[in-house]
């Protein structure tokens, strides 16, 4: 194994483990933003270090040194430890996991050699996925029922319920998916939708499948415990549910949880439905073939979206009363120094590669770059979506629940089968 290849294979294996755990961060900032800007009042803005609120991203640092820090207890009356413990990181490393066969770009070729742009390069891709997000609901049967806790075994119970409920749809609306993909390597998947319909229309799979991304979000939403699905810790009536004997970093690590599988289903929602890492008529052949064109409108664009973008930061990073040597202009005005120095190296690597000594592989390593930025961009309007709906929607009843999945998804996932298979071989 050359140098080369070594090098590809830790920055892929990087790429699936820290971009989920980095974004946990952001995911925390964008519920906590987004509620506040739903529910018309203040989200995280007092938090900083020396001045620096960096929009309330520091809130989640004191968070996660407060849970740190908190005392560990274990209850007396709690029997199976071992399980006890089990659980939180049962749920956390299932959900790391499932991000792993994504594929955050199209297949780079250097030197005459293939590197598959996912961490675990696999041709069953969307088994391994549906395989991890069934065994993640172990972990939350597993902190219900160590719990000894009637509540906690009560989560456990609606957890195991729901999901038996949701994951009958969701196959089956991957079922009528699959009819038109032909595949069920998620690389394939996102290739096939770089091709135009009729020649002007991305055949996405939400343009393929308009029924079956209904059905499959919302039994995603029902598999991430997101609101309006989130009876397995309904405090309204089980008062926190499954962890409700867990306390610090054990509790943390349900948080944690939690966000990567909100991030690594919104990836699979994106990679099925959304183009994966395809931007809309610029496939990778195309991406290639004009790269550097491209890369001189990026360079010309990127000055523009950035002194817009200072521009809104200076309006809107003041406080909201006259403040002599007002604090947040002075930190604004370091986060528009950092933008412009950031703005400024992105335009370097640019010219250095592509524009002043454009080679195949430094296009290559551009158009994938520009891939992972387009997959990275779809994925957090995704899980903005997750927020939207938490904080838009009330929790439903367990009956409509229930009658959600059996009565009306069922139903719909088995019909979008049969249309779907019906038009596949009248067009064949």
């Amino acid at each position: 194994m050359s140098q080369l290849d070594i090098l590809m294979v830790v920055l892929r294996v990087a790429f699936g483990a820290f971009i989920p755990i980095c974004f946990i961060a952001i995911g925390v900032w964008m519920e906590r933003r987004g509620a506040g800007f739903i529910q018309d009042r203040s989200g995280p803005n007092r938090c900083n270090i020396f001045g620096f609120r960096a929009g309330g991203l520091v809130q989640n640092l004191a968070d996660g040194v407060k849970l740190i820090f908190k005392e560990d207890i274990i209850a007396g009356h709690i029997q199976h430890k071992f399980y006890f413990v089990l659980a939180p990181l049962l749920v956390f490393f299932t959900a790391l996991v499932s991000f792993a066969v994504i594929p955050f770009a199209d297949t780079l070729v250097l030197g005459g050699k293939s590197y598959i742009m996912q961490t675990i390069p696999l041709d069953i891709g969307i088994l391994w996925f549906l395989a991890c997000t069934g065994f993640a609901v172990y972990g939350i049967i597993l902190a219900g029922w160590s719990s000894h806790n009637k509540y906690g075994i009560l989560g456990g119970l609606r957890s195991a319920a729901q999901v038996i409920s949701y994951e009958i749809p969701m196959g089956l609306a991957l079922v009528s998916l699959l009819v038109v993909y032909g595949t069920v390597n998620l690389s394939e998947i996102a290739r096939f939708q770089g091709q135009l319909l009729f020649g002007f229309i991305p055949m996405w799979g939400v343009i393929l499948q308009p029924l079956g991304v209904v059905i499959f979000i919302v039994a995603a939403f029902a598999e991430t415990n997101r609101t309006p699905f989130d009876f397995a810790e309904g405090e309204s009536e089980i008062v926190a549910g499954f962890h409700i004997e867990y306390s610090s970093m054990k509790f943390g690590m349900f948080f944690l949880g939690e966000y990567v599988a909100m991030f690594a289903s919104s990836a699979i929602i994106v990679t099925l439905f959304f183009g994966g890492y395809q931007i809309p008529w610029l496939a990778t052949e195309t991406l290639v073939a004009y790269g550097q064109p491209i890369a001189i409108v990026l360079m010309l664009l990127l000055p523009v979206i950035t002194y817009y973008f200072n521009k809104w930061i200076r309006k809107n990073n003041v406080s909201h009363y006259h403040r002599p040597n007002d604090p947040r202009v002075r930190e604004a005005n370091v986060y528009i120094k950092i933008f412009w120095v950031l703005t400024a190296a992105v335009e370097l690597i640019l010219l250095t590669l592509v524009v002043l000594n454009p080679s195949a592989d430094g296009t290559r390593i551009f158009v994938v770059l520009l891939q992972m930025v387009s997959f990275l961009l779809k994925t957090t309007v995704m899980c903005f979506v997750y927020v939207w709906v938490r904080w838009t929607l009330p929790r439903f009843r367990y009956d409509q629940l229930q009658k959600l999945g059996w009565q009306v998804l069922l139903p719909m996932s088995l019909a979008n089968i049969f249309i779907t298979s019906a038009v596949v071989v009248a067009l064949s």
